[in-house]
């Protein structure tokens, strides 16, 4: 219908089918922004590579254990971060959302 009403191709697909077709995206991206942050602790230790999961690791073997909370909480606040763009991505991209 936005065809008929007069918009350009480049209006119509850009106004009317980008923005829905960005959910599955935002949805994926989200979610491996998350993996990476849980798969670094695991690389990291692995390769010997320094780094906060590195530094996890070594928290867990050395029973550091005021280190460890700092180290998660640290990683915790990185996923809720993710979270908190993702949902700010949603509420952009389909005004239906709304949070409150």
């Amino acid at each position: 219908t936005a065809r008929s009403k007069g918009l350009s191709e480049r209006g119509v697909v850009l106004g009317h089918a980008v923005k829905p077709a960005l959910m599955p995206v935002v949805t994926i991206v989200g979610l491996q922004l998350g993996a990476v942050l849980g798969g670094s602790i695991i690389i990291e230790a692995i390769f010997a590579l320094p780094g906060l999961g590195k530094l996890t690791v070594d928290a867990i073997y050395s029973r550091d254990f005021p280190m460890l909370q700092g180290a998660l909480l640290v990683q915790s606040i990185g996923f809720v971060l993710v979270n908190i763009v993702v949902d700010v991505a949603y509420a952009y991209l389909d005004p239906r959302i709304r949070y409150g």
